[in-house]
């Protein structure tokens, strides 16, 4: 929350630079992109439009002369620039974003300033997806022999300039410039398995691609394009005399007429994106659900059915120190809906192991020996209270929050935005030497939080970024970067 003060200043300075934008700036002046504030700057600009771009972005004459005489990084009043050279000629002119915070409230100024002075879109980025299938009218994304992908805008030959955006390239308004072509505008690059979102920008104009059915709210009152790069397909050879083939799971919510698998010449396919993590799923053929014949991972469901099991990422493994007299042994956790007859652990000489696949995250889970259900006694993390405390397992953990200074604690809390301000989730363990700690996986972004020692609310004390919260008593904002 900013003072009064620092919110007339704000509004003032948006008011200003707005109006001197609408007067005399080119589109595209300023951008945010991989942490970096990015000033472009023609050397072909009229004396006017180039002051008025400096004033607007707190350019002196030092600075100036520097972008377009000086070496590749100067310094300037105290302050590091970089100084490159684009396919079109443009001076860019970078600094970061960090060199801009004389203190946190300022990254919200970054943010609100760039978006009133240009009127740039920022687009929705948050893509994770379980799972995807592609659903165009006529394929403009089209999978190249060396595994790259071609963006294709069919026609628009009278335009000047087309730029391709997307999450691939933090929405980038000059990274990925489009290639004039006969049949329209082409560009190619590498994209990893999953969910993208993008766009065409067409001299200055943001456009979803009109031959691609898959689109979702930009949060602007646009769309974005979506597009899939898969790393699966479920194949199920023979039923040539099938009229039609689906693949249900675990991905989809078991829903039966939803993924419809194409027919080849040796039976029925369907590539898809499934996200990293184990999937159950059978083939629903002309309304008969079955297992898939060519894979034996084959598990019960609890209700007396069986499923066919995927895992796609990399494998661990749960396991139970002893209880050699155990008959039976299994896993449950919130990865599984907590099923009490799926994830049965195999005894092996010094106790009980599953292997199992798990997407980054934050999980929940219990071992259920011979009917009774138990923590993981080999792991100090939990989250719960009473009757209800569950194991807790962080894969691709990416914090570790820490707070020093509390050998007398009884208990320590961490919650934040990422778990809704649970006071019982998650604990934090104590260390020798009296700190206490807890390793979480969380997405890229911003997040807010605070430790409960003992019952009482602290902000982090070693944490120098925080924001004012509508209790007056702040919250600690922590920063997750790619």
């Amino acid at each position: 929350m900013k003072n009064i003060a620092g919110q007339i200043f704000l509004i003032v300075a948006v008011t200003v630079a707005s109006w001197v934008y609408s007067q005399t700036m080119p589109d595209n002046i300023c951008r945010i992109t991989d942490g970096r504030m990015i000033i472009t700057l023609d050397p072909g600009w009229p004396e006017e439009t180039m002051q008025s771009v400096a004033g607007v972005f707190g350019l002196d004459s030092l600075t100036l002369k520097m972008a377009f005489s000086g070496g590749p990084e100067f310094e300037a009043n105290g302050i590091a620039w970089t100084v490159t050279e684009n396919t079109q000629g443009l001076i860019e002119l970078s600094r970061t974003i960090q060199s801009m915070e004389a203190q946190y409230h300022w990254k919200d100024e970054v943010v609100l300033t760039d978006d009133a002075w240009l009127d740039f879109p920022v687009y929705a980025t948050g893509v994770q997806a379980t799972y995807g299938v592609n659903r165009f009218k006529s394929r403009t994304v089209i999978e190249t022999y060396e595994g790259s992908m071609l963006f294709w805008l069919p026609d628009r030959k009278n335009a000047r300039r087309v730029y391709l955006a997307g999450t691939f390239n933090n929405w980038s308004t000059l990274k990925n410039p489009m290639v004039h072509v006969d049949s329209g505008w082409i560009a190619t690059l590498k994209l990893e398995a999953g969910k993208h979102l993008y766009k065409f920008i067409v001299d200055g104009q943001w456009i979803t691609d009109p031959s691609n059915e898959l689109r979702e709210d930009d949060g602007h009152g646009g769309f974005n394009s979506i597009f899939f790069v898969y790393n699966h397909c479920f194949e199920l050879n023979f039923f040539m005399e099938a009229r039609h083939v689906f693949v249900s799971g675990s991905f989809n919510g078991w829903r039966e007429k939803e993924l419809e698998m194409n027919r080849s010449k040796d039976g029925w396919r369907l590539p898809v994106y499934l996200r990293e993590g184990t999937h159950a799923y059978k083939f629903i053929v002309d309304r008969k659900w079955i297992t898939d014949p060519a894979n034996p991972v084959i598990r019960p469901d609890g209700a007396g059915n069986l499923n066919s099991f995927i895992s796609i990422g990399d494998t661990l493994y749960f396991h139970l120190a002893g209880f050699p007299e155990a008959r039976q042994v299994v896993l449950a956790g919130n990865f599984n809906v907590w099923n009490e007859g799926e994830l049965y652990l195999e005894q092996v000489p010094d106790g009980w192991d599953i292997p199992y696949v798990l997407a980054p995250g934050n999980y929940e889970y219990k071992f259920i020996v011979d009917g009774r259900w138990i923590t993981d006694p080999s792991n100090p993390y939990t989250t719960g209270s009473g009757d209800y405390i569950n194991s807790f397992l962080a894969t691709d953990t990416s914090h570790f929050f820490l707070l020093p200074d509390f050998p007398q604690a009884r208990e320590v809390i961490v919650t934040g935005t990422f778990n809704s301000w649970s006071e019982v989730d998650y604990r934090m363990v104590r260390q020798p030497d009296g700190s206490w700690i807890f390793p979480i996986h969380l997405d890229q972004g911003k997040h807010l939080y605070k430790f409960r020692v003992d019952g009482a609310w602290m902000i982090d004390p070693s944490n120098p970024l925080w924001e004012e919260n509508e209790y007056g008593t702040g919250n600690s904002v922590l920063w997750i970067g790619p």
